[in-house]
């Protein structure tokens, strides 16, 4: 162990003194130092020495080269001449070769590049060779003469395999990662959101994101912190010792984790041995709350009257749509033949959270020729959904439904996307509560905003109390959001300080959630911020407006408060479209892809950041020249 040591020792010694070349070596001993080497080396016989030390230099020349200093003699015209022609022929030499090697560093950078492209758009390593080929294809069609053809020989240079493109992949993932990395670790705060969901080949996926605030770029980021496979059940023992190793992975401290959105699932928010109670056991300040997408997906829930009804619609149109391809293809030219809005229905997928909403409005848009397409073909199997929609209460149920999914599915769509903040989405709910008063009152009186139930109806009395399903969506919606961890002071102020009136409320909600926080001090630096004229007038949206333009307004209490609120997530969504993500890149590959190299690809298919692609380059230099 001691010799290994002192071998340690001795190699830092050697590798890191500074020594300095002398370029009276070059007249004296016939020596050179290669650009970016750290090994002098001898014009006669182009051997190098392992330090550069006058020792060493001058050992080599008169052990070596004895003749050579009897044939020309020091400080001689002849010497001087023969070292200057020695000097210009490794000039040249070098020349060669670093054109060479630049020219194959520049292969080098192209062919990272088309792996980023690839796997920016979720395409196969295989399509590389096929990007290629295009490029080949352009040039001989922009191109003429010895241009085209020298063109053409660089891009052939371009190393494009399978197996490139897969390392080429993983070379930029590790780069990727490590800007990841660089950032989180200087960020002051931090949010995650987690959800787990199986694969198109039933492996459990558990999917980490990060968003944080760079305080020397200025801007919030959001980007896959992990993503491991759960082997067997998937408890929240499990999910909790993944999250932390990732954590412990990229060196991120717990403490500066200020929130976690989840999907609400018991192995994410159990009271003993959940995801959230573990990690409070560690951090007790940390603000865990249920995804607002999911929270509004559960508010929307039928009663058992509405489902049935649902239920029937969903049969009928896998019974035209799925049930046999022979009736798909009839449906479909009968559609065509009767001019319909759309020519074909769509299938319902449980995973999609829009699904029921536009398959209700394409079966609507479609129903008179449906009808039609069920009575001509006469069967018993047909007979039962022919009834169903000559039922005019069945139908006017189907017409409500539509109406009310479509309203659901707008407020959905305004949920989600990415780089959105909590203020955005509660806004977009509470906006929502509202609207749901209207329409409760609009059932009672001219129907704008249940088109569909009116065109049932032809404006006469509907047969069902709409209102009392309205009702219980305007509770679900109450009892959910209630608890939600932001109150709408709080919410108010990270929007537009400008606009909150009640200084206590304001002080006493952001209490509740940040019990570091000063009340008194809340209270007068939010005093001071509304009194502020300047930004009053140039006053932008919140992101701009916490992170650059208040930074001058001595508010730091408030300002600490808005960026752990702005770096919150609203939502998995983040998530969610990661794992469509994930499936794509699975089917592009036909399930051919190892889980490391599928992460790798979704890195690069996700990330915020770009590839170092000179300093990838460069170390690639490095690494080979050692």
């Amino acid at each position: 162990m001691a010799c290994s040591k002192l071998a340690v020792d001795k190699k830092r010694k050697v590798d890191f003194e500074n020594r300095e070349f002398k370029s009276e070596w070059t007249e004296k001993y016939a020596f050179v130092l290669p650009v970016g080497s750290r090994k002098p080396m001898c014009l006669i016989c182009n051997e190098t020495v392992a330090i550069i030390k006058s020792g060493n230099v001058k050992r080599h020349y008169e052990t070596k080269h004895a003749h050579f200093e009897q044939n020309y003699p020091q400080n001689t015209e002849l010497r001087t001449t023969k070292i200057n022609q020695l000097k210009s022929s490794y000039e040249a030499t070098s020349s060669v070769i670093v054109r060479s090697a630049t020219q194959q560093e520049r292969a080098t950078e192209a062919s990272l590049r088309v792996a980023w492209v690839l796997g920016k758009n979720k395409k196969p390593f295989s399509d590389a060779e096929i990007v290629k080929e295009c490029m080949s294809e352009v040039v001989t069609a922009l191109f003429e003469g010895t241009q085209k053809d020298e063109i053409i020989q660089k891009i052939s240079q371009i190393p494009c395999s399978d197996s490139t493109a897969a390392r080429r992949t993983e070379i930029l993932a590790v780069d990727l990662l490590e800007q990841l990395s660089s950032a989180v670790k200087k960020a002051k705060f931090i949010s995650l959101a987690v959800d787990e969901s199986t694969d198109s080949t039933d492996n459990a996926q558990l999917m980490v994101f990060v968003r944080f605030f760079d305080e020397e770029k200025g801007e919030f980021y959001e980007d896959v912190l992990g993503l491991t496979n759960l082997h067997g059940h998937t408890r929240g023992d499990g999910i909790y010792e993944a999250v932390t190793q990732m954590l412990r992975d990229r060196e991120i401290d717990l403490k500066h984790v200020v929130s976690i959105a989840t999907d609400g699932a018991p192995c994410m928010t159990g009271r003993e041995r959940g995801l959230v109670s573990r990690l409070r056991a560690h951090h007790p300040d940390l603000m865990a709350y249920h995804c607002i997408i999911h929270q509004m997906v559960l508010c929307a829930s039928l009663g058992e009257r509405y489902s049935e009804v649902m239920t029937t619609v969903m049969k009928l149109v896998h019974y035209l749509r799925a049930s046999s391809a022979l009736q798909h293809r009839l449906l479909r030219s009968f559609l065509v033949e009767v001019n319909a809005t759309f020519d074909d229905l769509l299938l319902q997928n449980n995973v999609r959270w829009l699904s029921k909403g536009k398959v209700l409005e394409r079966f609507w848009a479609l129903r008179k020729e449906l009808e039609t397409f069920l009575l001509d073909q006469k069967s018993a199997k047909a007979k039962p959904f022919v009834d169903f929609m000559k039922n005019e209460e069945e139908m006017e149920v189907v017409a409500f439904l539509t109406d009310i999914t479509s309203h659901l599915n707008d407020l959905n769509l305004k949920l989600q996307g990415k780089n959105s903040t909590v203020c955005d989405l509660m806004s977009a709910v509470r906006s929502f509560q509202r609207k749901l008063e209207v329409f409760k009152c609009d059932l009672q009186q001219n129907l704008l905003h249940f088109p569909r139930l009116l065109d049932q109806t032809a404006g006469k009395h509907h047969r069902h109390n709409y209102a009392e399903f309205l009702e219980k969506l305007i509770t679900n919606f109450q009892t959910r959001f209630e608890d939600f961890p932001l109150g709408k002071q709080v919410l108010l102020c990270i929007e537009n300080p400008f606009l909150v009136k009640s200084i206590a409320e304001f002080s006493t909600e952001a209490m509740k959630v940040f019990p570091w926080a000063n009340a008194a001090t809340l209270q007068t630096e939010l005093i001071e911020l509304q009194e502020n004229l300047a930004l009053q007038e140039s006053h932008c949206d919140p992101v701009t407006f916490w992170t650059k333009m208040v930074n001058a307004a001595g508010v730091p209490l408030l300002q600490k408060m808005a960026l752990q609120i702005l770096t919150m997530f609203p939502s998995t969504y983040c998530c969610e479209s990661a794992f469509s993500t994930m499936n794509m890149v699975k089917n592009a590959y036909r399930s051919t892809l190892t889980n490391e190299h599928l992460h790798q690809c979704l890195r690069l298919a996700l990330t915020p950041f770009k590839p170092k692609f000179k300093q990838l380059v460069a170390q690639r230099r490095c690494h080979l020249s050692h």
